[in-house]
């Protein structure tokens, strides 16, 4: 069943979880997701994002998305994951995409306010939900090492600002700064959840959680507990699959490449059905 972003962060709302947003860069991952949700019976949020658009570009593996999601026996939103560019952003609204993040978060404030308020106007036209981005993580999109300059702390949103931003630009969700980062973390990151707190009070808005994989179980619950309904996930789960496919090789098996592709899916079908589990807080 094929559902806007804002929906589907209905159901979390009411629920008080979580709804998981996991990248799909290719067709194993893709099925190994919405399987995934069909099986534990919960809504999830399919995205491409525009730094995979080299694995898979948007306008071959979007109708596939839009496809998988339509005959999902769950609701399923299409996603666009760090828009940073508007061709990319327009690229995904003209394909059918329900859900679109435009990330101008490394822009001047009023740069960011007056794209995201400019895409805002666009997307609503079209039942298209809009995420947006305020303060900045410790490290980059692509999850590869690259760091912003300065101590995580002095990218954190500010609940004040959040709280204008939101309200001029008429975005459904909201990713916040709080101590998270992209990419495989090599210490337990230290969360500030009243940043979480504040800007939930201040903004009204479903919160986003980026860089969520190798948060503990825990640091998830108290980011529930503070205001985030979607959790992006993606690191850990494609390492699953990456190990298995590792394993499959070493193995010495058939030869074959879909024998590999088909051990990486089930291995990331089991790590994003935990993943779900946990932003679900128990739900079956």
């Amino acid at each position: 069943m094929l559902v806007n972003l804002k929906e589907i962060l209905k159901i979390a709302q009411e629920e008080k979880n979580a709804v998981g947003m996991f990248n799909a860069t290719g067709f194993d991952s893709l099925q190994a997701v919405v399987s995934a949700a069909e099986e534990l019976n919960r809504p999830v949020i399919l995205a491409h994002a525009e730094v995979h658009n080299k694995y898979n570009d948007i306008d071959m593996v979007g109708p596939a998305m839009l496809a998988v999601a339509k005959n999902a026996s769950v609701p399923v939103c299409v996603h666009l994951d760090h828009g940073t560019s508007l061709e990319m952003v327009y690229r995904a609204l003209r394909i059918g995409f329900t859900s679109v993040m435009i990330d101008a978060s490394a822009q001047p404030y009023g740069r960011n306010l007056a794209l995201t308020k400019s895409v805002t106007e666009i997307a609503h036209a079209m039942n298209v939900s809009v995420e947006a981005e305020l303060g900045r993580l410790a490290t980059g999109e692509a999850g590869s090492g690259e760091s912003v300059a300065g101590k995580a702390e002095d990218f954190y949103t500010d609940p004040d600002e959040a709280a204008r931003f939101s309200a001029q630009t008429g975005i459904d969700a909201l990713a916040v700064a709080f101590g998270t980062a992209h990419g495989f973390y090599t210490a337990q990151p230290k969360l500030d959840f009243s940043v979480v707190e504040k800007c939930a009070a201040a903004t009204g808005l479903p919160l986003v959680m980026h860089g969520g994989s190798g948060v503990s179980e825990e640091g998830f619950h108290r980011a529930i507990a503070n205001g985030i309904r979607k959790i992006n996930y993606y690191s850990y789960m494609s390492k699953a699959g990456y190990l298995a496919a590792k394993n499959e090789i070493e193995k010495m098996g058939s030869g074959y490449l879909h024998d590999v592709e088909y051990a990486a899916m089930l291995a990331m079908k089991e790590d994003v059905k935990t993943a779900i589990r946990t932003f679900s807080q128990g739900k079956k």
